[in-house]
């Protein structure tokens, strides 16, 4: 009898320490290395990734009046508005490119920008359901989230060579250097998305702090006055800021402006540092995701 109430006890335990067993979140993912941001694990979930892409621009146009023209009606408008304000009114320096198609070069780069920034920024909440029960690369969503805007951007450059021809502006040798700039965007867009849409899976309020932040951003970047306002050492604080190599090399590129000069390695190692500080930072709380989401 002793022997009995011995032996269901400890198969009571058993069950007990089975059940506490099954409770433990178990992540389903390989363990080790990069994880997410292995070239063979990326390779591998490709198809994902173009599913997330095809959805982001699908979701763009969903229901929208304009459609694909809003592509070409937004940074019309604001090329419209910054003509009257600050190409005559004010007066700023566009290095002797007519200001229309400075400052439409300058708008169709940035929106890019600012939109795959926006909308990175919530990819990985946006795909919560994912997150949280499924495992695959969550490098992914942020990742996918940058290219949508190509589309936008692509018919801008159609716009801007209607542009270019109106106002008879030639561009030199260095329009073969175009997909560097426009990768050099790539870049910092998918850099600055990583360190956000990481911390917005913690921090909600992020996501109201993009929105101040794109503005800010906005003003601190050469879209509608040339980044020759700012003279002698000043050039190299302002290059800080990554998007100021991007547009001078943009604009030199595709309108013949004046070349960067060595300021742009500052705009290229901050591009770098921002690139590598925010994969570390994701690949160190990408564990944590389902957790907070």
């Amino acid at each position: 009898m002793v022997a009995d109430t011995k032996r269901h006890g400890t198969l009571s335990d058993a069950a007990a320490e089975g059940s506490a067993h099954s409770d433990r979140w178990v992540e389903n993912r390989p363990s080790g290395g990069w994880g997410s941001f292995a070239l063979r694990e990326l390779w591998d979930y490709r198809d994902l990734g173009a599913s997330f892409a095809i959805k982001d621009l699908k979701v763009r146009y969903k229901q929208t009046f304009f459609g694909i023209a809003w592509a070409v009606l937004q940074p019309l408008i604001a090329v419209l508005l910054f003509s009257v304000i600050f190409g005559r009114a004010v007066g700023l320096p566009t290095d002797g490119i007519p200001y229309p198609v400075f400052a439409f070069a300058g708008m169709s780069i940035w929106l890019y920008f600012s939109s795959s920034v926006t909308t990175a920024s919530q990819s990985l909440v946006g795909n919560r359901d994912l997150v949280s029960k499924v495992y695959f690369p969550r490098v992914l969503a942020p990742g996918a989230a940058v290219v949508p805007g190509l589309v936008d951007f692509a018919i801008s450059l159609g716009v801007l060579v209607v542009f270019m021809a109106v106002y008879t502006v030639a561009p030199g040798p260095a329009l073969l250097l175009l997909p560097v700039w426009l990768l050099f965007a790539v870049e910092v867009a998918f850099a600055t998305s990583l360190w956000l849409s990481a911390l917005n899976v913690k921090y909600r309020d992020v996501k109201f702090v993009v929105g101040f932040l794109v503005q800010v951003w906005f003003f601190a970047t050469p879209v509608v006055y040339a980044s020759s306002v700012i003279e002698g050492k000043w050039q190299y604080v302002y290059a800080l800021n990554p998007m100021v190599g991007v547009l001078d090399g943009f604009r030199w590129s595709a309108l013949g402006a004046p070349a960067p000069g060595l300021s742009l390695l500052v705009s290229v190692a901050v591009a770098v540092v921002l690139l590598v500080s925010g994969a570390l930072y994701f690949r160190r709380v990408e564990g944590e995701f389902a957790d907070y989401i």
